[in-house]
């Protein structure tokens, strides 16, 4: 048998040639919503359905010849069987964005959109539609979206893609009581279907303050959006707070799960999102020299912070009444926690990270006494960074009796036989030192030094610290002797930093995360179990601040109050300094 092209087989290469022009034809009918024809002239009516598969085999070449003789298999030589991107390019879909003129929107949504679009991770027909209180057309919004991403975008611009994506913007002027909006969105959609083949999967983002929710789903529910067409999907994006306490979260999850049935609900903790906080797991299950050692027989405690170098803006109107326990506490840091801590899940599934995360939020144990071991506090006025800055109470909008936290800091137990007896420290503040958010995993001194007659002043305990942001990455802390004639020996770090160990940047958390919602990947988002459970913790904590006297001060610019210091000193430890 002659030889063809790469070594293929002349006779194979004849009969593939033919039936990939012809499957190629007729992906691009069914694309369109046309009547096709089969190689052996047979009409077949173009799918109504997800036509994930038509695109998956459209991008992979991969495909049984069904219509030859010989039946065989195709495979494309010039496939790179590495090449990870494939099973993770969105099927046909389109995204409604509610609130679409917040900042949110503008700087991480849209930009994100663009992102993927850019990295050719969604398909060619994706649609996205924007709903708000503006009295625009749809040349004003595409021009919103074009300034966006222009501004904010992770990745370079190009025309080509930036034209593909504006051919499917469509922007929707109303409030969300106004029916006549929603009517004209349910008609943009059907729209869409029509001329850009997002055959009838959409997902609702609700970039909207948390007391709109509800409204939003229920218009959803009023107006048919939320019942997706027969083979189609429709889900719900909701951002944090997942409520303000145990009752208002279990009566929100009440609501949105009477429209979206829990698996077709994502809610948005952009920390999941994070590079960093997915080599967490990484680091735990992928590695055998860390395991054996994580846990109450080497680990001395762990620390968990989230710092912010700024004060709260011009978020008054969110932010007071809130504080920092429920806007980082209940949701980022006790999910941190829950992976830190969790054990080995059965699979990287949603169903078993859930399994597993929830083990370890219901084992968590508060204090005893909580006014030991909490601390609240309120960021005053102080020089930092070179510039004075005003205190909480100063702030615009801020009432001057205020007692809302913008500093908070717990130490939790988890009551489990891996973790029993370990301390988890959790802090989070606005106007701290820097912006940083890590993981500390603290471990015990060693039992027995022989260099303790010798210069170990400088040692301090071993820790790997995963480093969430801004500088994503890693950090071993240990000793080692300094070069000399004596035996001195001092801490040092061995570091791993994204940015030098990989040529690819690290992608935005929202840009995985929306991502995920197109593909139905829930593995990143919390359940409505997990938010409920957090809750559960914190709920008692507030309820001891509201009856137990006033935050306490700390200098912005500083590292939050000495009560915190003090907490850990009872402790016989100290806070890390970021």
């Amino acid at each position: 048998m002659s030889e063809g092209i790469e070594g293929i087989p002349q006779t194979a290469e004849q009969e593939t040639k033919g039936t990939k022009e012809d499957k190629e034809a007729r992906v691009a009918q069914e694309a369109a919503g046309v009547e096709q024809t089969g190689v052996s002239g047979t009409a077949e009516a173009a799918p109504s359905a997800d036509r994930a598969d038509t695109y998956t085999d459209t991008y992979t070449d991969t495909y049984t010849d069904i219509d030859t003789d010989t039946d065989t298999d195709f495979i494309n030589p010039l496939r790179d069987p590495q090449d990870r991107r494939l099973p993770r390019i969105a099927g046909p879909s389109g995204l409604v964005i509610f609130g679409v003129t917040g900042d949110l929107s503008r700087k991480k949504l849209m930009p994100a959109v663009y992102d993927l679009a850019n990295r050719g991770l969604l398909p060619p027909g994706f649609s996205l539609v924007g709903f708000a209180r503006r009295d625009w057309e749809d040349q004003d919004f595409a021009q919103v979206v074009h300034d966006a991403v222009r501004e904010h975008a992770r990745t370079p611009f190009r025309e080509e893609v930036w034209q593909q994506l504006a051919e499917g913007m469509r922007f929707i002027p109303g409030d969300f009581d106004d029916d006549t909006a929603f009517k004209q969105l349910r008609s943009a959609v059907e729209e869409l279907d029509a001329s850009r083949g997002t055959s009838g999967n959409y997902a609702f983002y609700l970039s909207v303050p948390p007391k709109f929710f509800p409204k939003v789903v229920q218009q959803l529910k009023k107006h048919k959006l939320a019942r997706a067409p027969e083979g189609s999907w429709r889900r719900a994006v909701i951002e944090k707070p997942f409520g303000h306490d145990l009752r208002s979260a279990e009566e929100l999850n009440r609501i949105v799960h009477e429209v979206f049935d829990p698996e077709q609900v994502f809610r948005i903790d952009h920390y999941l999102g994070k590079e960093t906080v997915q080599n967490l797991l990484a680091l735990r299950f992928a590695n055998q020299m860390f395991e054996p050692i994580w846990n109450r027989s080497f680990v001395d405690h762990v620390q968990i912070t989230m710092a912010e170098d700024i004060g709260i803006g011009g978020r008054a109107g969110y932010y007071d009444g809130i504080g920092a326990a429920r806007d980082v506490i209940q949701n980022h840091l006790l999910q941190l926690m829950a992976l830190t801590a969790m054990e080995e899940p059965a699979a990287f599934d949603a169903a078993s990270l859930l399994t597993e995360k929830l083990k370890v939020l219901k084992a968590v144990r508060l204090p005893q006494d909580l006014g030991q071991g909490t601390v609240r506090g309120q960021y005053a006025a102080a020089w930092q960074g070179g510039t004075k800055v005003r205190g909480y109470l100063e702030e615009d909008g801020i009432d001057q009796s205020s007692t809302t936290d913008t500093y908070a800091a717990v130490r939790l137990q988890v009551d489990n036989r891996r973790w029993a007896g370990v301390p988890f420290y959790l802090r989070t503040g606005k106007r701290l030192g820097r912006r940083v958010t890590e993981i500390a995993v603290v471990f015990q001194r060693a039992p027995h030094s022989p260099f303790d007659s010798t210069a170990t002043e400088e040692l301090g305990s071993n820790a790997i610290v995963i480093r969430v942001q801004p500088d994503e990455g890693m950090t071993v802390r240990f000793g080692s002797k300094v070069p000399g004639t004596s035996m001195e020996i001092r801490d040092v770090t061995m570091d791993f930093a994204y940015g030098e160990s990989f040529t690819e940047s690290s992608p935005e958390a929202y840009e995985r995360l929306i991502l995920d919602v197109l593909l139905g990947d829930a593995n990143l988002f919390p359940r409505h179990q997990e938010v409920e459970e957090s809750w559960k913790i914190l709920d008692p904590i507030e309820q001891y601040w509201a009856t137990h006297g006033r935050p306490a001060q700390y200098a912005s610019g500083g590292w939050g109050p000495e009560e915190a210091d003090e907490m850990l000193a009872r402790d016989g430890r100290s806070w890390r300094r970021p």
